[in-house]
């Protein structure tokens, strides 16, 4: 585990944020593990959906692949789970590294009673439940209104900052991806792809790619990459004076026509025209 947490402080703010919004809370290791919760009990209706194992694996998994969305987004992801409910996760960072994750649900969000019932039967057909019960325990929600879950995603993704800032999880030091991730934030400008971090750690790709994947939500050179055009944005915001190529240089790109094609890739705009808005932004 790459995190320490200080269960009492967190605790206490799990069950202030309940008392403000009234959802259920979740934090979940970066390794999707479930360490604390206010309040314990799930909801009525998950715990009945849960009874079946086949349908409580597809919860498990559900959150699993939430979580890794939401690293891959570095911002809340609201959602419908597999049995139909509407749930949002916020990663806590920690630098570059995911040290964590905060869900809240489940919720009913349907335009209708009708419409809602339909999803969650039809969701939840293949787990072979009693579909009375099920539509029951469905009709005992409250229904909730999509703004309320916006702001709620929104406070979740504060309070995830909070965590850190008030130090309730801490990253152990020692640890491999600790070092890894300094070690990027430092050389991600040079030369630096994965063999070279697999030499420098005396590691193997494997261990790499799933290090990168646990922590990053993607792969290592996706992840330098997004740290490059992060930094080329910043340049090209705050040094006017730069030509684009220098900005490429400065920034790891030996190649301005590929440093511009992954720009544009990943900000939907040309390394010029960014330049040009962000003037205008600033005027």
């Amino acid at each position: 585990m790459v995190s320490a947490f200080d269960l009492t402080k967190l605790q206490a703010l799990l069950k202030d944020f309940y008392s403000i919004t009234g959802l259920r809370i979740t934090v979940f290791t970066d390794k999707y593990e479930e360490i604390a919760s206010y309040p314990k009990e799930i909801a009525p209706i998950c715990r009945f959906i849960r009874s079946n194992p086949e349908a409580a694996a597809a919860c498990h998994a559900c959150d699993r692949e939430a979580c890794k969305a939401a690293a891959r987004q570095k911002q809340t992801y609201v959602y419908q789970c597999h049995a139909g409910l509407t749930e949002a996760v916020a990663p806590v960072y920690m630098g570059n590294i995911v040290a964590a994750y905060m869900l809240f649900g489940h919720l009913y969000s349907y335009p209708s009673r009708e419409e809602g019932r339909e999803a969650i039967r039809k969701a939840c057909g293949k787990y072979h439940l009693d579909e009375a019960e099920l539509l029951t325990l469905a009709d005992s929600l409250p229904a909730t209104e999509e703004s309320f879950i916006l702001s709620a995603s929104h406070i979740l993704q504060s309070v995830a900052a909070y965590l850190c800032f008030d130090r309730m999880i801490t990253l152990r030091q020692q640890d491999l991806i600790t070092r890894i991730d300094d070690y990027i934030s430092e050389h991600f400008t040079e030369e630096l792809d994965a063999a070279a971090l697999c030499s420098h750690f005396q590691i193997g790709k494997t261990t790499l790619y799933e290090i990168s994947n646990q922590n990053y939500g993607m792969g290592i050179a996706e992840h330098i990459r997004t740290l490059r055009i992060e930094h080329a944005k910043k340049l090209l915001t705050e040094h006017q004076e730069l030509s684009v190529g220098e900005v490429a240089d400065r920034c790891g790109f030996s190649d301005c026509n590929y440093f511009s094609t992954v720009f544009r890739r990943l900000t939907g705009t040309s390394p010029g025209k960014y330049r040009r808005l962000s003037r205008t932004d600033h005027s």
